[in-house]
This record gives structure tokens, sequence and C-alpha cells, in this order.
């Protein structure tokens, strides 16, 4: 049974864990015989749930935080991941040294509460904690711990603040990307710019486009893969395998960029000088970026230009405001995607003659 008694000076707590093995826990000195006590139901309580640890044997949030990245690398993406082993080491760090059985409810709240008051975008907090919940549900299941405060922690709260909605979504004019388009002076580049424009796919799917992707007979690309990380994957959901109609303007230029295109043993629509998917670091930053700037624009991210295409298109008259690449909004996998079709109309107007898309 176990007993508290005194030792030099010290509490000693001597018990039985819940492998029948004999233990003694001394307290550091000034603890109260009342907190002793305490301590003795906290170690009565963890040996009956059979998840009793020596101080000195419960694992820091880091060590855990390893054992759950290294369990769910065969699980998921490797993007996936990246941003979790991320999301942890930029994140959480203020736990790495804390003992995982030590962060409690209050502990979870105080982190909220600070980045919040440091600024933080109310989303990337989420995230983080979407993290957080994640090692601290395979910490239970492991049984270093027998709850999960976040679980029990109040949610952050959008303030209304600018910090808290979000990366902002730059869109461009009909007039920009027409500048923009300008401005790349490589033919390789100009047509994956335009594709990505006029076609809402992500940047990973558009370095994963396969010439027998495009459906040239009824004006589609299919998409089929992404190239992420250095490795291709299956499109993420059902939905992102997709067929995405093009208008005739963006199809004359991936047909004229097919008589140019180096030929490759992968078959990519936009294959680097290697015959390899790019590199989409050196894409932005050495040409979409530089163009941006060439062409007197503001700095976007890559992947707002696809919603520079659902905005226009969204939008009234949104048909109309795309000459060559006329459509209708559709909302898929989460975004507003693209169903292009030449409108007979458009087409008697003159639209698509010049070559460009025509504002």
């Amino acid at each position: 049974m176990a007993c508290i008694s005194k030792r030099r000076g010290r509490w000693v707590i001597d018990f039985y864990d819940q492998y029948g093995k004999r233990r003694w826990e001394t307290l550091k000195k000034g603890t109260t015989k009342q907190r002793a006590k305490e301590r003795l139901r906290e170690i009565e309580e963890n040996v009956s749930r059979g998840i009793y640890m020596p101080p000195d044997k419960v694992p820091l949030f880091s060590q855990v935080a390893e054992e759950w990245l290294e369990y769910k690398k065969p699980k998921i993406r490797i993007g996936t991941w990246i941003d979790y082993a991320r999301q942890v080491k930029i994140h959480l760090g203020e736990f790495e040294r804390v003992r995982i059985n030590r962060i409690t409810i209050a502990n979870v709240e105080r982190f909220i509460t600070k980045r919040q008051r440091q600024g933080m975008n109310i989303n990337t907090l989420r995230r983080a904690l979407v993290t957080l919940n994640q090692i601290m549900n395979y910490a239970v299941r492991h049984r270093y711990i027998d709850f999960n405060p976040v679980r029990e922690a109040e949610s952050p709260k959008s303030t209304g603040n600018d910090a808290d909605n979000g990366k902002d979504i730059k869109i461009l004019t009909p007039e920009q990307i027409n500048a923009l388009l300008e401005a790349v002076e490589d033919p390789k580049y100009r047509t994956l710019i335009r594709l990505a424009v006029f076609s809402g796919a992500r940047q990973g799917e558009i370095l994963g486009l396969k010439w027998s992707d495009v459906d040239w007979e009824n004006n589609q690309i299919h998409i089929q893969r992404t190239y992420n990380h250095g490795r291709f994957f299956s499109p993420k959901s059902k939905n992102s395998n997709r067929r995405i109609d093009l208008g005739p303007a963006t199809m004359r230029e991936l047909k004229k960029w097919k008589l140019t295109c180096p030929g490759n043993e992968l078959d990519l629509v936009f294959p680097s000088k290697a015959g390899t998917p790019i590199d989409h670091h050196h894409m932005v930053s050495r040409v979409f970026e530089p163009a941006l700037k060439a062409a007197g624009l503001p700095k976007i991210r890559f992947h707002d230009l696809r919603h520079t295409l659902c905005k226009h298109v969204d939008s009234p008259g949104g048909e109309y405001q795309i000459h060559s690449e006329s459509a209708w909004a559709l909302v898929t996998d989460g975004y507003v995607g693209c169903l292009c079709s030449l409108d007979e109309k458009e087409e008697s107007r003159g639209g698509i003659e010049t070559g460009k898309d025509n504002f």
C-alpha cells in the first residue's frame, strides 16, 4: 500500500506501480505534507489508469514530436510531412524542453494568447494547434499522458484585424495579366504562366502536366498528378483529378509551344533543360518574380494566379471580361474552378484574333 514518510527533511512517497514494481519518489525540499498527499493521490490515479511513469522517464515534448513525425512520415505526403515538421520547429518550439505531462490546458491557452498578441495570423495559429493536437493525441495513445489538453483549450477566435484574415490574396486586373505575359520572354514560361492564369490549376499540377494529358480535340487538360518536393503524387483528392476546359487562345499557345518544346522521356509539357520537372523555387525566383517587377506589378504569390482567374470569372459579367477565355465559375475542391468555353458572341467580336486574351 502506498504511503508517505519523511526522510532527512524531505517527503518520500513509497508505492508500487502498475507493473507491481516498488518505487520511491522523493519530493523536493520545502514540499508540504499536504502537497505530498496530493502527489500521492496523483500517483495512485496514474497507477490505476496504467499510465504512471517515473518523472525522469517522462519524455520531453520534443521527443514525442519527433516520434510522431517518424510515425506519420510513411502515412502522408512528403509535402504535408514537411509542413508538420516546420510547424513543430518554428511555432511549437516553446514546448520543446517541457515534459509532455506538464503541458496543461493553461499552457495551451497561454500559448494561444501570446501568439495572438504577437500578431500571428489566425490561420497559421490554427494550423499550429492542429499539429499540437495530433502530437498530444499520439502521446495519449502511447500512454505518456492520460488526456489531451488541446481538446479542452478554448480555440482562438479571429479579432477582425488584418493579421487575422489570412494571407492577402492579390488579384491581378486584366490589364496587369496582359502586362505580366508580355514581360516573360521565354515562350516556355510565358505559356506556363498563361496556363496557370486561364486554367486555375495549381502550381504542382502544371509542373507535373504531360502532353498526354492535353485533349486537343475537346480543348481540355486532364489533371492526373502533381509534382511537389521532387516527387510525383496523385491528386490530393478525388475532385482534384479533373478535366479543365481551356479557351482557344490558350490552346493555340499550347500548340505553338509543343512545336518547340524539347523532347523528354517524361513527356512533360514544361520540362527543365535536363528533361526533368522544373524546380518551382527556380521558376518563381528566376522567372515569375522578375516578370512581375519588369511589368511594374505588385509582388504576388504564384498561387494567387488561381484566384485571379476565379475572381474575374466569378464577378458580374465575368464571362465577358475574359473575351477569348469566356467562362462560368464552378465550385470544386474548395476552390472556384473554371469551365472555359468559347462564346460564339465573343468569336464574332473578333476577341480571339489577336492571339491574346483580350479583356
